[in-house]
Protein backbone atom coordinates (compact mmCIF):
# COMPACT_ATOMS: atom_id res chain seq x y z
CA UNK A 1 0.00 0.00 0.00
CA UNK A 2 2.64 2.22 0.20
CA UNK A 3 3.75 2.83 -2.91
CA UNK A 4 -0.18 3.83 -3.42
CA UNK A 5 0.43 6.63 -1.52
CA UNK A 6 2.88 9.05 -3.35
CA UNK A 7 -0.36 8.35 -6.30
CA UNK A 8 -2.74 9.55 -3.93
CA UNK A 9 -1.35 12.91 -2.48
CA UNK A 10 -0.41 13.62 -6.42
CA UNK A 11 -4.32 12.90 -7.58
CA UNK A 12 -4.88 15.07 -4.64
CA UNK A 13 -2.83 18.17 -5.28
CA UNK A 14 -4.10 18.07 -8.96
CA UNK A 15 -7.97 17.89 -8.31
CA UNK A 16 -7.31 20.70 -5.90
CA UNK A 17 -5.73 22.80 -9.40
CA UNK A 18 -8.33 21.42 -11.53
CA UNK A 19 -11.23 22.24 -8.66
CA UNK A 20 -9.68 25.96 -8.56
CA UNK A 21 -9.58 26.86 -12.48
CA UNK A 22 -13.34 24.91 -12.92
CA UNK A 23 -14.74 27.42 -10.29
CA UNK A 24 -12.84 30.63 -10.74
CA UNK A 25 -13.36 30.36 -14.51
CA UNK A 26 -17.16 29.88 -14.03
CA UNK A 27 -16.99 32.68 -11.10
CA UNK A 28 -15.04 35.36 -13.51
CA UNK A 29 -17.22 34.33 -16.83
CA UNK A 30 -20.95 33.79 -15.55
CA UNK A 31 -21.35 34.06 -12.30
CA UNK A 32 -20.23 37.70 -11.20
CA UNK A 33 -21.64 39.07 -14.58
CA UNK A 34 -24.61 37.86 -13.94
CA UNK A 35 -24.37 39.18 -10.05
CA UNK A 36 -23.65 42.55 -11.16
CA UNK A 37 -26.01 42.62 -14.07
CA UNK A 38 -28.77 41.86 -11.55
CA UNK A 39 -27.91 44.25 -9.22
CA UNK A 40 -27.63 46.96 -11.38
CA UNK A 41 -31.41 45.95 -12.85
CA UNK A 42 -32.56 45.99 -8.97
CA UNK A 43 -30.93 49.21 -8.75
CA UNK A 44 -32.57 50.64 -11.65
CA UNK A 45 -35.66 49.51 -10.66
CA UNK A 46 -35.44 51.41 -7.05
CA UNK A 47 -34.64 54.35 -8.66
CA UNK A 48 -37.92 54.46 -10.76
CA UNK A 49 -40.02 52.72 -8.15
CA UNK A 50 -39.14 53.11 -4.64
CA UNK A 51 -41.64 51.57 -2.98
CA UNK A 52 -40.79 47.94 -5.29
CA UNK A 53 -40.06 45.17 -3.41
CA UNK A 54 -36.34 43.34 -4.22
CA UNK A 55 -35.58 40.19 -5.61
CA UNK A 56 -33.48 37.44 -4.88
CA UNK A 57 -31.11 35.93 -6.89
CA UNK A 58 -28.54 32.69 -6.29
CA UNK A 59 -26.02 34.50 -8.72
CA UNK A 60 -25.89 37.64 -5.82
CA UNK A 61 -25.91 34.93 -3.07
CA UNK A 62 -23.04 33.57 -4.19
CA UNK A 63 -20.58 36.05 -5.90
CA UNK A 64 -18.32 36.29 -3.19
CA UNK A 65 -14.87 35.45 -2.76
CA UNK A 66 -16.01 32.81 0.49
CA UNK A 67 -18.45 31.07 -1.41
CA UNK A 68 -16.39 30.40 -4.27
CA UNK A 69 -13.90 29.13 -1.69
CA UNK A 70 -16.32 27.12 -0.09
CA UNK A 71 -17.10 25.50 -3.96
CA UNK A 72 -13.73 24.92 -4.47
CA UNK A 73 -13.18 22.63 -0.76
CA UNK A 74 -16.35 20.80 -1.94
CA UNK A 75 -15.54 19.56 -5.56
CA UNK A 76 -11.97 19.07 -3.95
CA UNK A 77 -13.74 16.91 -1.09
CA UNK A 78 -16.07 15.21 -3.51
CA UNK A 79 -12.85 14.00 -5.67
CA UNK A 80 -10.83 12.75 -3.08
CA UNK A 81 -14.09 10.60 -1.80
CA UNK A 82 -14.81 9.39 -5.33
CA UNK A 83 -11.06 8.15 -4.85
CA UNK A 84 -11.25 6.55 -1.89
CA UNK A 85 -15.11 5.02 -2.76
CA UNK A 86 -13.26 3.76 -6.48
CA UNK A 87 -10.45 1.71 -4.03
CA UNK A 88 -12.87 0.29 -1.69
CA UNK A 89 -16.00 -1.12 -4.35
CA UNK A 90 -12.99 -2.38 -6.21
CA UNK A 91 -11.84 -4.89 -2.91
CA UNK A 92 -15.16 -5.10 -2.45
CA UNK A 93 -15.72 -7.13 -5.40
CA UNK A 94 -13.05 -9.32 -4.45
CA UNK A 95 -14.96 -10.70 -1.71
CA UNK A 96 -17.15 -12.31 -4.90
CA UNK A 97 -14.11 -14.44 -5.94
CA UNK A 98 -13.11 -17.72 -4.41
CA UNK A 99 -9.24 -16.59 -4.10
CA UNK A 100 -8.64 -19.78 -2.32
CA UNK A 101 -10.08 -21.86 -5.67
CA UNK A 102 -10.85 -25.41 -3.14
CA UNK A 103 -13.64 -27.50 -3.45
CA UNK A 104 -16.59 -27.19 -1.35
CA UNK A 105 -16.09 -28.25 2.71
CA UNK A 106 -12.76 -29.54 1.64
CA UNK A 107 -10.64 -29.53 4.46
CA UNK A 108 -7.23 -27.30 4.82
CA UNK A 109 -4.48 -29.09 6.42
CA UNK A 110 -0.92 -27.68 7.56
CA UNK A 111 0.37 -29.16 3.86
CA UNK A 112 -1.78 -27.06 1.77
CA UNK A 113 0.12 -23.96 3.02
CA UNK A 114 2.19 -23.78 0.11
CA UNK A 115 -0.49 -23.99 -2.44
CA UNK A 116 -2.81 -21.44 -1.26
CA UNK A 117 0.04 -18.74 -0.45
CA UNK A 118 1.00 -19.49 -4.13
CA UNK A 119 -2.22 -18.74 -5.47
CA UNK A 120 -3.03 -15.87 -3.30
CA UNK A 121 0.91 -14.57 -4.21
CA UNK A 122 -0.36 -15.08 -8.37
CA UNK A 123 -3.13 -12.41 -8.22
CA UNK A 124 -2.03 -8.96 -9.78
CA UNK A 125 -0.61 -6.54 -7.99
CA UNK A 126 -3.10 -4.22 -7.60
CA UNK A 127 -5.59 -6.90 -5.85
CA UNK A 128 -2.95 -8.68 -4.03
CA UNK A 129 -2.37 -5.55 -1.96
CA UNK A 130 -5.98 -5.30 -1.10
CA UNK A 131 -7.27 -5.94 2.56
CA UNK A 132 -8.98 -9.77 1.40
CA UNK A 133 -6.13 -10.95 -0.07
CA UNK A 134 -3.93 -9.78 2.62
CA UNK A 135 -5.74 -11.05 5.03
CA UNK A 136 -6.06 -14.30 3.76
CA UNK A 137 -2.15 -15.09 3.07
CA UNK A 138 -1.22 -13.31 6.24
CA UNK A 139 -3.67 -16.21 8.01
CA UNK A 140 -2.02 -18.80 5.44
CA UNK A 141 1.38 -18.19 6.61
CA UNK A 142 -0.16 -18.31 10.24
CA UNK A 143 -1.42 -21.55 10.28
CA UNK A 144 1.88 -22.69 8.45
CA UNK A 145 3.89 -22.04 11.04
CA UNK A 146 1.74 -22.54 14.37
CA UNK A 147 -0.54 -24.95 13.16
CA UNK A 148 -3.06 -23.49 15.38
CA UNK A 149 -6.37 -22.47 14.84
CA UNK A 150 -6.84 -19.62 17.26
CA UNK A 151 -3.56 -18.36 16.17
CA UNK A 152 -4.86 -17.57 12.86
CA UNK A 153 -7.67 -15.98 13.68
CA UNK A 154 -6.36 -13.58 15.61
CA UNK A 155 -3.54 -12.53 13.30
CA UNK A 156 -6.70 -12.23 10.47
CA UNK A 157 -8.87 -10.26 12.98
CA UNK A 158 -5.36 -7.91 13.56
CA UNK A 159 -4.99 -7.13 9.86
CA UNK A 160 -8.64 -6.24 9.37
CA UNK A 161 -8.44 -4.27 12.42
CA UNK A 162 -5.04 -2.87 11.61
CA UNK A 163 -6.62 -1.59 7.87
CA UNK A 164 -9.85 -0.13 9.54
CA UNK A 165 -7.83 2.03 11.47
CA UNK A 166 -5.75 3.01 8.69
CA UNK A 167 -8.87 3.65 6.55
CA UNK A 168 -10.26 5.95 9.16
CA UNK A 169 -7.05 7.73 9.59
CA UNK A 170 -6.73 8.28 6.07
CA UNK A 171 -10.43 10.41 6.21
CA UNK A 172 -8.80 12.84 7.95
CA UNK A 173 -7.50 15.59 5.18
CA UNK A 174 -11.64 15.27 4.22
CA UNK A 175 -12.52 15.97 8.19
CA UNK A 176 -10.02 18.96 7.59
CA UNK A 177 -11.90 20.24 4.52
CA UNK A 178 -15.43 19.61 5.91
CA UNK A 179 -14.56 21.72 9.21
CA UNK A 180 -12.82 24.54 6.73
CA UNK A 181 -15.91 25.04 4.51
CA UNK A 182 -18.01 26.21 7.65
CA UNK A 183 -14.54 28.24 8.63
CA UNK A 184 -14.74 30.38 5.45
CA UNK A 185 -18.04 30.65 5.73
CA UNK A 186 -17.87 32.25 9.17
CA UNK A 187 -14.97 34.62 7.85
CA UNK A 188 -17.27 35.74 5.07
CA UNK A 189 -19.69 36.86 8.24
CA UNK A 190 -17.01 38.70 10.24
CA UNK A 191 -15.77 40.32 6.61
CA UNK A 192 -19.39 41.62 6.38
CA UNK A 193 -20.24 42.92 9.51
CA UNK A 194 -16.53 44.46 10.00
CA UNK A 195 -17.79 46.28 6.50
CA UNK A 196 -21.35 47.19 7.80
CA UNK A 197 -20.13 48.52 10.87
CA UNK A 198 -17.65 50.74 9.14
CA UNK A 199 -20.50 52.01 6.99
CA UNK A 200 -22.55 52.84 10.28
CA UNK A 201 -21.90 56.88 9.42
CA UNK A 202 -23.75 56.55 6.48
CA UNK A 203 -26.67 54.16 7.87
CA UNK A 204 -27.18 57.37 10.65
CA UNK A 205 -27.31 59.74 7.64
CA UNK A 206 -30.23 57.49 5.92
CA UNK A 207 -27.77 55.62 3.57
CA UNK A 208 -28.30 51.65 4.48
CA UNK A 209 -27.04 50.69 1.19
CA UNK A 210 -23.58 49.81 1.68
CA UNK A 211 -24.61 48.46 5.29
CA UNK A 212 -27.23 45.93 3.62
CA UNK A 213 -24.76 44.75 1.17
CA UNK A 214 -22.53 44.04 3.38
CA UNK A 215 -24.97 42.15 6.00
CA UNK A 216 -25.96 40.50 2.78
CA UNK A 217 -22.15 39.18 2.31
CA UNK A 218 -22.06 38.25 5.35
CA UNK A 219 -25.33 36.27 5.86
CA UNK A 220 -25.01 34.45 2.26
CA UNK A 221 -21.35 33.11 3.14
CA UNK A 222 -22.84 31.76 6.46
CA UNK A 223 -25.93 29.68 4.45
CA UNK A 224 -23.68 28.71 1.48
CA UNK A 225 -21.00 27.11 3.71
CA UNK A 226 -23.58 25.26 6.00
CA UNK A 227 -25.53 23.94 3.10
CA UNK A 228 -22.61 22.95 1.44
CA UNK A 229 -20.95 21.52 4.62
CA UNK A 230 -24.48 19.49 5.18
CA UNK A 231 -24.37 17.67 1.93
CA UNK A 232 -20.60 16.89 2.35
CA UNK A 233 -20.92 15.31 5.59
CA UNK A 234 -23.15 12.69 3.70
CA UNK A 235 -21.03 11.69 1.44
CA UNK A 236 -18.53 11.47 4.09
CA UNK A 237 -20.77 8.84 6.09
CA UNK A 238 -21.52 6.65 3.36
CA UNK A 239 -17.56 6.16 2.52
CA UNK A 240 -17.00 5.35 6.27
CA UNK A 241 -20.11 2.84 5.69
CA UNK A 242 -18.55 1.39 2.73
CA UNK A 243 -15.38 1.06 4.29
CA UNK A 244 -16.74 -0.52 7.73
CA UNK A 245 -18.61 -3.15 5.56
CA UNK A 246 -15.30 -3.85 3.83
CA UNK A 247 -13.59 -4.64 6.84
CA UNK A 248 -16.51 -6.61 8.80
CA UNK A 249 -17.11 -8.80 5.29
CA UNK A 250 -13.40 -9.48 4.90
CA UNK A 251 -12.97 -10.61 8.12
CA UNK A 252 -16.44 -12.57 7.69
CA UNK A 253 -14.72 -13.71 4.48
CA UNK A 254 -11.37 -15.39 6.22
CA UNK A 255 -13.61 -17.23 8.60
CA UNK A 256 -15.77 -18.81 6.67
CA UNK A 257 -13.90 -19.98 3.33
CA UNK A 258 -10.37 -20.62 5.56
CA UNK A 259 -10.91 -20.31 9.46
CA UNK A 260 -13.89 -23.01 9.55
CA UNK A 261 -11.90 -25.77 7.41
CA UNK A 262 -8.64 -25.44 9.04
CA UNK A 263 -7.60 -29.19 10.49
CA UNK A 264 -5.20 -29.33 12.89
Amino acid sequence: MKKNLPNEFVFQLFALLIAFILVHALYVTWVRPQAESFLEQQAVQLRDHPDAVQQRSFFVVVKDYEQESCFILMLWALAILSYKGLVVYRQQRLLQHDLLQLPDNLPIGREDTHELAERLNTLPDADRESLLPRALLTAVERFAATGNVQDVSTAARDICESEGERLESELSIIRYIAWAIPSVGFIGTVRGIGDALGQAHRAVEGDITGVTASLGVAFNSTFIALVISIVLMFFIHQLQLMQERLVLDSERYVDRWMIRRLKT
